[in-house]
């Protein structure tokens, strides 16, 4: 997910100055994640404590950029390690052959069961539509609510956003071969589709739409951080759609044993805890500490919804055809 609040500037990498004898540890992921805001500096001052290194965040863009650049760039990337990728790319991205297992063994606390040997979970959440009760009283509370409604929304590009691409699954989850028609109804609903996640909350924030595609977790954000109620995710009847969020070690690395030792740094205690309020996302492991007060009021969906990686690798290309189609109308 991504981190509050939208930054202006993002951090292209969180060190300022490093010893030239410190060994470096490359690090790609989504824009968000390295804001002031975000996971990325705590995560960062935490690993150096520990690493006596580098640890150099680079924004790639948002979600499903990542591994766009990571196939144009081949055996030349600077990356050591992706985070940001989901289950809905991992199966595009073991084909790419770039990636190294991770030997990671943990207890996650997730809602599937876990044994990937290439990517490494570190939080996950449910998509859904977030309003504000002071300007939609009565959300839609399905697909063709939606449609039927005046309800104004933004939401992601597929092909750059894992959100985008989650809410293809999920409208083709739900229902299916008729995904097509749904996407007609909805194309009136949609001001416009973003590139990313922060630019479309963005656009929520300042009021120019109803309802943005975001999480079930955004609203915490609100409650805990400004103490606003009024931000609230709109519970579906059909369900949600699932993501987890993944990190991975480039095979190219030329630190391989510190890309280990970031990879088991994210499954401890210590990285888990801070994914709740930076990321606002569930962590892949609930730390010691708990989940902080705010989280127990979320909505739980109906049914969780999720295609395998391989199922999402196949039918993603049916269902962006779709999506396009009905909004070039």
């Amino acid at each position: 997910m991504k981190s509050f609040f939208i930054a202006t500037v993002l951090a292209a990498g969180c060190t300022a100055f490093a010893s030239a004898d410190q060994p470096v540890l490359t690090v790609y992921t989504y824009d968000s994640f390295v804001t002031e805001w975000g996971p990325g500096p705590a995560v960062e001052g935490a690993f150096e404590d520990a690493c006596e290194c580098d640890l150099k965040f680079v924004a790639a863009g948002d979600g499903a950029a990542l591994l766009a650049r990571i196939q144009i760039e081949g055996e030349r990337t600077r990356a050591d390690v992706v985070l940001g990728l989901d289950t809905n790319l991992t199966a595009r991205a073991a084909a790419t052959q770039m990636f190294a297992p991770h030997g990671v063994s943990a207890d996650w606390d997730l809602p599937i069961g876990w044994d990937d040997p290439l990517f490494l979970p570190y939080d996950w959440g449910y998509f859904a539509f977030v309003y504000d009760t002071r300007r939609l009283a009565s959300p839609p509370d399905s697909f063709g609510a939606l449609a039927q409604s005046n309800t104004s929304i933004v939401i992601q590009d597929p092909r750059s956003s894992t959100p985008g691409l989650g809410l293809l699954l999920w409208v083709r989850h739900v229902h299916g071969d008729e995904a097509a028609s749904v996407w007609k109804e909805l194309s009136d609903n949609i001001v416009t589709v973003t590139a990313g996640w922060s630019e479309a909350y963005g656009m929520f924030l300042d009021e120019h739409v109803d309802m943005v595609l975001s999480y079930t977790t955004s609203p915490a954000y609100h409650l805990i951080a400004e103490g606003d109620e009024t931000k609230k995710a709109a519970a579906f009847v059909e369900g949600h759609y699932m993501q987890v969020e993944v990190a991975a070690k480039l095979k190219t690395t030329d630190q391989p044993e510190l890309a280990d030792r970031f990879l088991e740094f994210i499954a401890s205690d210590e990285f888990q805890a801070v994914i709740p309020t930076t990321n606002w996302m569930y962590p892949a492991r609930i730390p010691a500490v708990g989940l902080p007060a705010g989280f127990d009021n979320l909505v739980q969906p109906s049914t969780s919804r999720l295609y395998s990686s391989r199922e999402a690798a196949e039918i993603r290309d049916v269902a962006l055809a779709e999506w396009l189609e009905a909004l070039s109308k």
